[in-house]
């Protein structure tokens, strides 16, 4: 057990699976602010003369928009354009921070270098270095700006780094930062937030993170889309003008040469059985017809992001329970 994990169960946090559940309270969706542990989420760092250009090649958005005030979503895809991990880049001055689930870190770590050949580039895991947390609700930006000024980011993805601490606008309705941080300054900022927050656990942060549309790829649904699949064109995370990078002709030929008929959905379900990421979707008739891509608590049965044929949309299925579709935050293309 890290020392941040026995900082939070001190402060009431009951973990399962290896991430935070809750802390002792009932659903708190609609509290008016959230303060939600991250660590479940891993983080590489790419370091020296070559590494832009060595991420350039390897994923779908364009690594050299990445200048310390922004970041954005990047696929990381097969050759034949399967998405292996989806990241949230941002740049620091000591290199480019990838962020996915920390389940995924040491195989894309590992996959990763095995393409560095001569290039002077270092990947480094840095999960256990920098501890990550999300503050939601109306009053987020107010809490932040008295603790850190008046610059706090106010776009989706605007990147701002101050005091030892690097917060991330997140995209959605509801105003959302994520907060990175060294574990010295950690439990001391944790414990300021959490007196004017409501502590919550990782279920909540992923129901705003689906109510915003973000897809997720785990190890269960590796290699199981393409990048439009699950909307990464209509969420800015696919750079069509870059050049190549591995699995981009497969990317672009999808882009270019048709409509895309399958597509991730905002989606909601009465059940009291969570679906899980990678369960199938199924029409009227019991055909497959999609997946589930993420899915959390709602305040009755759970919210889901599902990859799904669009002309299936209207008599969704998951084990034979009504799939009700929402509308996204956000507009497909055509």
């Amino acid at each position: 057990m890290t020392q941040w994990q026995e900082f939070l169960i001190a402060q009431g946090a009951n973990f399962k699976d290896g991430y935070v559940a809750d802390f002792g309270t009932p659903n708190a969706i609609n509290s008016d602010t959230i303060l939600a542990d991250l660590s479940h989420l891993g983080l590489l760092r790419l370091q020296g003369d070559d590494a832009v250009t060595f991420l350039q090649g390897q994923v779908t958005n364009d690594v050299k928009k990445l200048d310390g005030n922004n970041s954005h979503y990047s696929g990381y895809c097969t050759p034949k354009g399967r998405l292996l991990a989806l990241f949230l880049a941002f740049a620091q001055t000591d290199g480019i921070y990838l962020q996915f689930p920390r389940e995924l870190v040491e195989s894309i770590q590992k996959r990763l270098k095995m393409y560095v050949m001569r290039s002077k580039v270092t990947i480094t895991d840095v999960s256990d270095e920098l501890t990550h947390f999300g503050i939601a609700g109306n009053n987020a930006a107010q809490i932040l700006s008295t603790l850190f000024g008046s610059d706090i980011p106010q776009q989706a993805y605007a990147t701002i780094t101050i005091d030892n601490t690097t917060i991330i606008r997140m995209a959605g309705e509801l105003p959302r930062y994520q907060l990175l941080t060294s574990d010295a300054h950690a439990s001391k900022l944790w414990a300021t937030l959490g007196e004017q927050t409501v502590k919550v656990g990782k279920p909540q942060w992923d129901y705003l993170e689906i109510q915003a549309g973000i897809p997720e790829i785990t190890l269960a649904t590796q290699e199981a889309f393409v990048p439009q699949m699950v909307n990464l064109d209509a969420l800015d995370g696919i750079n069509f003008k870059k050049g190549c990078y591995t699995g981009q002709e497969i990317v672009a030929r999808t882009h270019y040469l048709g409509k895309v008929k399958r597509r991730t959905q905002l989606a909601h379900i009465d059940s009291s059985e969570q679906p899980k990421a990678g369960d199938d979707v199924c029409n009227e008739a019991n055909e497959v017809v999609g997946k589930v891509v993420r899915s959390a608590p709602a305040n009755s049965g759970f919210g889901l992001l599902i990859e799904i044929r669009l002309e299936a949309t209207a008599h969704a299925r998951w084990e034979n329970t009504p799939i009700t579709i929402a509308s996204l935050p956000y507009v497909l293309s055509e």
